[in-house]
């Protein structure tokens, strides 16, 4: 799979994201358009159907549970970089940046829109250790394809998702990763959100 994802259009992305899973130490990392559909395609990879949610967080990380009809609830629970979404191993790491901060066993979710300390207007990415799910969510991210080949010369074997990182955005990345990499990052905690129970659509979870 990385061999022919490597040739062609796509080969900045492979670059960027073999920057990026170097920079947290991670053994692989899968590109994604948005954070959030970073989270989609790792609870979905791993059919999640209960879970939590923190009360203060991003107002997509609900709907995304919402939309994918799991049974979860809000938990009141303070968090600071980093939060897991229930007992899964699936990490909201959209505001975390840090060297080798990689957290083995997980799979780790990753934000770059325009408040972000690598600010490329919008994408993310899946860091993880489980070269199978990297290359399965790898497929889902693309429309369930294999890149290197012609999608018409496949046989698409898996439901897909058009989330992928574009070469554009990843150029981007590497243009700006320098610069990140040696910018102290800011520190961000469930107190830089509000608390969604107290919104109007979130009332029937409070």
């Amino acid at each position: 799979m990385a061999a022919a994802f490597k040739y062609g259009m796509f080969a900045k992305v492979l670059e960027f994201e073999n920057s990026i899973a170097e920079f947290y130490g991670a053994p692989f990392c899968v590109t994604t358009d948005c954070c959030t559909h970073a989270l989609e395609l790792s609870l979905r990879y791993q059919q999640i159907k209960h879970t939590s949610c923190p009360s203060r967080t991003y107002i997509s990380v609900p709907f995304t549970l919402i939309k994918l009809a799991i049974d979860w609830h809000f938990e009141d629970r303070p968090w600071r970089d980093y939060y897991y979404l229930g007992s899964t191993n699936i990490i909201d790491a959209g505001v975390y940046w840090k060297r080798s901060g990689y957290i083995s066993e997980s799979i780790m979710c990753l934000s770059f829109q325009f408040k972000k300390h690598l600010n490329l207007i919008r994408g993310g990415a899946i860091l993880l250790d489980d070269g199978h799910a990297a290359a399965t969510l790898r497929k889902m991210s693309i429309d369930g394809r294999d890149v290197g080949i012609p999608w018409t010369q496949q046989d698409i074997s898996m439901v897909g998702y058009h989330y992928y990182m574009t070469p554009e955005t990843a150029a981007l990345g590497l243009e700006k990763l320098p610069q990140a990499m040696h910018t102290e990052p800011r520190r961000w905690s469930s107190e830089d959100y509000p608390d969604l129970r107290q919104m109007t659509v979130f009332r029937d979870r409070a």
